[in-house]
């Protein structure tokens, strides 16, 4: 078994330094990692090439279901001066090992001016400790001689019953470049999109459909989750038609885009597109179909009257994009899953 570290650590943080957050790191953490094994760690640091693939190919094994696991320590700046790295995996169960999962610590480096402070002795306890939290039973690595006494320290012994030896694969294998769309996909945030049609009455009320799928956010534009393959207006088109059995006719204006950050119990970002449908005359909003399965009533209220019905953000993205129709600035809302949405004044409606 092959383990990269650099000199072991000893001592403790200076006092400023021992609230420096140690934490798992992500997928967004796999380029310091590996720049800090490339130039701390090998006897020739990596390419750059190999550095660009060896980041993607981490990024993909830390995101969630992968088989690495590794954790940092953070400096002042916000950038990890440590990092300790392992990869899972399974195994035949034995007395030695009766989970019958090993972790394999590949790496522990740390920057020259933090060495010999307990960063490294940090990162590599809180690494152990997350292993053995999701039922790793053996822990497996190989030590160059300066590194051995911090393995010691957190309960490695020699193992000398094996002879390593190692036999490089035939072929010539993957070679760096430009991942592909399918793996460089699976690296990136993910996001869901929908799109909904806002309308008023005649005498400018805004008219708002009352889901029966939330209790928390009752009051709502017609409108959905796009479909692959769909752009958000003709989601925005399509969602209105079937909420309401209403035909718009597009091009319509945009009123509002609104993000959303992950939070609640979706655990995507959201990217949402608010367009203009126009003004709706009595006939129309009477003519309007509900499905009860998604809605069980419509109304045209006066602005300041939907304040009592509906959350403060909600309100307050209603009163965003009524300013929007009326000033032709499009709006542009951060809307979380608590607060206001937060307003972006400068983005102009096309």
């Amino acid at each position: 078994m092959t383990h990269d570290t650099t000199v072991p650590v000893t001592g403790e943080p200076p006092s400023a330094e021992r609230s420096w957050p140690v934490r798992a790191a992500g997928p967004s953490d796999a380029g310091h990692i590996v720049r800090l094994r490339s130039e701390l760690i090998l006897s020739e640091p990596l390419a750059e090439e190999w550095t660009t693939w060896g980041r993607n190919g981490l990024a993909r094994r830390l995101a969630p279901g992968g088989d690495a696991r590794a954790v940092v320590v953070d400096g002042p700046d916000g950038t990890p001066v440590c990092c300790a790295l392992a990869f899972v995996h399974p195994l035949l169960s034995g007395p030695a090992q009766p989970g019958g999962t090993a972790g394999r610590v590949r790496a522990v480096a740390t920057r020259p001016e933090f060495r010999r402070r307990g960063h490294a002795r940090r990162a590599l306890s809180a690494l152990l400790e997350r292993m053995e939290a999701e039922g790793v039973t053996l822990f497996e690595l190989h030590a160059r001689e300066e590194a051995s006494s911090l393995f010691r320290a957190s309960g490695f012994t020699t193992a000398s019953s094996m002879t390593r030896m190692t036999r490089p694969g035939g072929a010539a294998g993957p070679q760096p470049g430009a991942p592909s769309a399918a793996a460089y996909a699976e690296t990136v945030p993910k996001t869901t999109g929908y799109a909904c049609v806002f309308f008023t009455d005649v005498e400018d009320r805004p008219v708002q459909l009352r889901a029966t799928y939330s209790s928390s956010h009752p009051w709502q534009f017609p409108g959905g989750t796009m479909d692959h393959g769909e752009q958000p207006l003709q989601t925005a088109l399509r969602e209105c038609r079937e909420e309401t059995g209403l035909v718009v006719r597009g091009p319509l204006r945009l009123l509002a885009s609104v993000f959303s950050p992950p939070g609640g119990p979706w655990p995507y970002s959201t990217a949402g597109w608010i367009f203009d449908g126009g003004r709706l005359t009595r006939r129309e909003i009477q003519s309007i179909a509900l499905d009860a399965r998604e809605h069980d009533d419509v109304r045209a209220l006066a602005l300041a009257d939907w304040k009592e019905l509906m959350p403060a953000q909600d309100y307050d993205r209603l009163d965003a994009v009524m300013t929007a129709r009326a000033s032709g600035t499009a709006a542009y809302l951060t809307w979380g899953w608590g607060g206001s949405p937060e307003r972006d004044p400068d983005v102009r409606l096309a």
